[in-house]
């Protein structure tokens, strides 16, 4: 990780972004994340984004990326929202029965800047671990 430049500035940004399948449903498996990864290489290309880590859970998409000031956190959403919802209700026309209303992505999503000096590799550690079980429980049981 370095600084990127552009024509007129210098910049150093990273970010969490996190949005759920409409409706929460478990829809992150087989193939999907697959496909979702490839878009994510043409989005990158095309749009001048950098997807630092991907990770995925049943129900939602964690993202760790930087891009240029030009754009917007929203714009970058809403980007990453539209064509991977396009491409995958194309490529997985069973899709349509799970959500009948044409949406892949629900509206919302979580957007965070994350620091490079900070707190960027358990940033990264979390969103590589997304949708794997855990060594330790959660929670530890009291001594009987």
């Amino acid at each position: 990780m370095s600084l990127k430049r552009t024509y007129h500035n210098i910049y150093e940004t990273h970010y969490h972004i996190v949005f759920p399948v409409k409706y929460r449903k478990a829809l992150l498996q087989n193939d999907i994340p697959l496909t979702i990864a490839k878009l994510a290489e043409e989005i990158a290309l095309r749009y001048d984004i950098e997807f630092e880590k991907i990770g995925y859970d049943q129900d939602h998409i964690h993202i760790l990326c930087n891009f240029p000031p030009k754009h917007s956190g929203s714009d970058v959403v809403r980007i990453f929202k539209s064509i991977t919802g396009r491409e995958l209700f194309k490529q997985f026309p069973s899709l349509k029965k799970e959500l009948w209303g044409g949406e892949f992505w629900s509206d919302g999503f979580y957007f965070a800047t994350v620091s490079e000096r900070g707190d960027w590799k358990s940033v990264e550690r979390y969103v590589a671990n997304q949708g794997k079980t855990m060594a330790t429980p959660y929670q530890l049981k009291l001594l009987t």
